[in-house]
């Protein structure tokens, strides 16, 4: 992952995809062996992709509590 990726992928991701996809640009990073730039391109990403997964659970969580109130 060393190569700059584009962040515009990470819209089209399913919260799986996109966990995923962290837990390993977590594990460069923190591997440390790249350089400057490549390590802000990587947490640009990891910032895209936790953004992603933060949507995903947020609405899963507003689908839960609709459907809470619904049997209320």
């Amino acid at each position: 992952m060393a190569e700059k990726k584009t962040n515009a992928d990470v819209a089209e991701f399913t919260y799986e995809q996109a966990r995923d996809e962290l837990a390993k640009v977590l594990a460069e990073l923190e591997q440390g062996s790249v350089s400057l730039e490549q390590s802000m391109n990587l947490w640009e990403r990891g910032e895209a992709l936790a953004k992603r997964c933060e949507e995903w659970l947020s609405g899963a969580r507003a689908r839960v509590d609709a459907a809470l109130k619904e049997k209320q």
